[in-house]
């Protein structure tokens, strides 16, 4: 497709979108190691088992304390595990990203931050490039391959043309093509299998916390008709 056949957004269309649909990444919650560790012990699993603890130390129990001080600590252990395992596999995800992308601004090519790019936005798509959002092929004789092994689990690369879909975090294996940007950031096929990663661990942890808690509500319960 010829440059003047192209009708890219201007700057004031592009900020506007941006204040619509927000910045094209993943959002995810920084927090140290050390707080997500210490969080473990805070909170209505933990407070229930802490109270059991002190209700065995209060009974002289001692032989319970010892089991209820472990689950407390399998609990953190386990949780603390579990979301450390989903928060890796999402910054694995992350970092394979696009760090930058050509789009077709205000009449011309401009080289911006991948996380500025927003739905409508035209870019360039060549050999080597990963696909900065999701994307819809514009009109044009030539097509390309693609590897989006990671997020579809085809083996091989596809070939693409005009007027289908790629999906962000797809790498470009050989032609060049302009294409139209149709979701960004969380939107994306992409950001909805991050959340997805995220979504199963969480489910991981619910199923053994809901054991925490009947084991917890036995000990708390027999503790309190051996005072």
């Amino acid at each position: 497709m010829d440059v003047l056949e192209l009708k890219g957004l201007s700057s004031q269309e592009a900020e506007d979108r941006l204040k619509i649909y927000g910045l094209n990444e993943l959002k995810t919650k920084e927090e140290s190691w050390l707080s997500r560790l210490l969080h473990r012990f805070w909170g209505p699993i933990p407070w229930m088992i802490e109270v059991a603890a002190g209700l065995s130390y209060y009974a002289h129990r001692y032989e319970d304390l010892t089991i209820i001080l472990i689950l407390l600590f399998v609990n953190a252990f386990v949780d603390f595990y579990q979301e450390s395992k989903a928060l890796s596999a999402i910054a694995v995800l992350k970092d394979k990203l696009a760090r930058f992308s050509l789009v077709f601004r205000d009449g011309k090519w401009k080289k911006i931050e991948s996380k500025y790019v927003v739905p409508d936005d035209i870019v360039k798509l060549k050999i080597g490039d990963v696909v900065p959002a999701d994307v819809k092929l514009l009109d044009s004789d030539d097509f390309l391959t693609v590897d989006q092994s990671a997020l579809t689990g085809e083996s091989l690369p596809v070939i693409k043309k005009a007027g289908e879909n790629i999906y962000a975090n797809a790498i470009i294996k050989q032609g060049e093509m302009p294409a139209i940007v149709v979701m960004t950031g969380e939107n994306t096929y992409f950001g909805k299998t991050v959340n997805l990663v995220a979504k199963a661990e969480h489910e991981q942890k619910s199923h053994f916390q809901k054991m925490v808690i009947n084991v917890g509500n036995f000990l708390i319960a027999l503790t309190v008709v051996m005072i």
